[in-house]
């Protein structure tokens, strides 16, 4: 309850600071102290220290599963409002209002880690998306900014209608909007599986999918993804990817078995189409941001494994990849908004102008690649390992693999264009000391994941 409360206190805040001060780098300031005491609230009622008392009547459940979420996705926006606090305040005219909706999406993060009600999934979803919508077309004098705005507004509004029709149906199946014993129901004097709930579920699942840009729910991504500024595009494809990821993995759990064996056909299928389409595409993009749109659909491949393996592997393993992809991807697109060029040749010859720059570039990459001793292998790993331990078949594992393969391809088309073209990779600004720094930090976290993962763990059991 501590997440919720104080991003939603937060949030109000900065939209008081927005008319009472007129220095965008205060804007700044105020989200970083306001990040830090929410991370801090959190961690205290993570370890049952202090906790904000309120009966949310059993709508809400706070696990430690969730909280440790929570600390993850609140430091992890910490450490993008660090490293591209600066780009946030450039975009539009309205700089503190961007940080009021990040706090809100925050608030709306820590409803879906919590929710044990339909209606809280659909209140912490909606308090997502809605931010975001706006986020998306805060370039008000960028065309392609207003259309991504207008694409992820459309198509968010379809999946929130079905989203809506399914909880009507699960409703009417059960009576009530409760997670727990879901999935039967009587039907003179026996116990069986509801239609009503099974298409209810159904139609949730492919809400959750629209949201997670998984396929063949994907389309809306790449133009969105490009067309949004590219400060906000990294916080929209990695926290709250994971976010309704860990979302799904709530609704699904110890519900599978209402599929039946149908659910063995569509969870591979899905995982598979995701897989080829993202990383398919993304060989033959020439525009880095395009290609990390792509991109970001192969890594929801991946993540797609946790739902197959519904077990304690599985949930860790997601963890992890929120940190791994969420560090590197951020990274990435921080360096992106200063280059003037956003295609691979925009990249030629920046080991030789900014050699730190480019070096954590490569880690970030490396560790999308799934590159062992970098945070992403692990990752990775564990997905797969928690698939076979729910007894996923082998077939798809090795399709798994052979696409992860693929994507080192055009993963490794930048740090060719960095090291081995010559070139003069030009940037609107000078990267700041203090920024090269922040890309150190996050390199030097992906090869110490890489290396020790269980140092993440630690934090979830202890």
């Amino acid at each position: 309850m501590n997440a919720i409360i104080v991003s939603a206190v937060f949030g109000v805040l900065m939209m008081f600071a927005s008319f009472l001060v007129n220095n965008k780098n205060v804007y700044r300031y105020l989200a970083i102290i306001g990040l830090s005491v929410l991370l801090l609230a959190n961690i205290l009622e993570t370890y049952a220290i202090w906790s904000i008392k309120f009966d949310s009547f059993l709508q809400l459940s706070f696990e430690r599963f969730g909280l440790f979420f929570n600390s993850i996705a609140i430091a992890a926006t910490l450490f993008y409002v660090l490293l591209s606090g600066k780009d946030i305040v450039r975009v539009g005219n309205y700089s503190a209002e961007y940080f009021v909706l990040i706090f809100f999406i925050l608030c709306g993060v820590s409803l879906i880690t919590s929710y044990n009600s339909l209606l809280m999934l659909f209140l912490g979803i909606e308090i997502i998306s809605i931010p975001l919508y706006i986020l998306t077309g805060s370039d008000k004098k960028n065309l392609k900014s207003n259309e991504a705005a207008l694409k992820y507004f459309l198509m968010g509004a379809f999946s929130t209608g079905l989203m809506l029709m399914g909880i009507a149906l699960s409703y009417g199946a059960v009576g009530n909007f409760g997670l727990e014993g879901r999935g039967v129901v009587a039907f003179g004097g026996s116990m069986r599986v509801s239609f009503l709930e099974v298409a209810g579920l159904l139609l949730l699942f492919i809400s959750m999918s629209f949201k997670a840009s998984a396929a063949p729910f994907h389309f809306w991504t790449p133009d969105v993804y490009e067309g949004a500024p590219s400060v906000f595009t990294s916080f929209m494809a990695t926290i709250v990817k994971a976010t309704v990821f860990i979302g799904m993995i709530k609704l699904l759990e110890a519900r599978t078995g209402i599929f039946g064996p149908t659910w063995q056909i569509i969870l591979p299928l899905m995982i598979v189409l995701t897989l080829a389409i993202g990383n398919i595409t993304a060989v033959f993009q020439q525009s880095v941001k395009r290609m990390l749109a792509y991109s970001s659909i192969a890594q929801a491949g991946f993540m797609l494994f946790a739902l197959w393996s519904a077990n304690d592997m599985g949930r860790e393993g997601i963890l992890l990849y929120s940190v791994a992809y969420t560090l590197a991807t951020v990274g990435i697109f921080a360096v992106l908004v200063k280059m003037k060029d956003y295609t691979f040749d925009g990249f030629n010859g920046l080991a030789a102008k900014q050699p730190l720059v480019a070096a954590s570039v490569a880690v970030f990459v490396l560790s999308l690649a799934g590159i062992p001793l970098t945070a992403g292998f692990f990752a990775k790993y564990f997905m797969l390992a928690s698939a076979i331990k729910s007894g996923a078949g082998v077939w798809l594992l090795v399709v798994a693999v052979v696409f992860a393969a693929v994507s080192v391809y055009y993963y490794f088309r930048l740090i060719q264009a960095m090291y081995f073209k010559e070139g003069e990779a030009e940037m609107f600004e000078q990267p700041t000391n203090s920024f090269k720094g922040m890309l150190a930090i996050f390199a030097v976290l992906l090869i110490v994941l890489g290396i020790a993962p269980s140092l993440l763990f630690n934090y979830l059991y202890f």
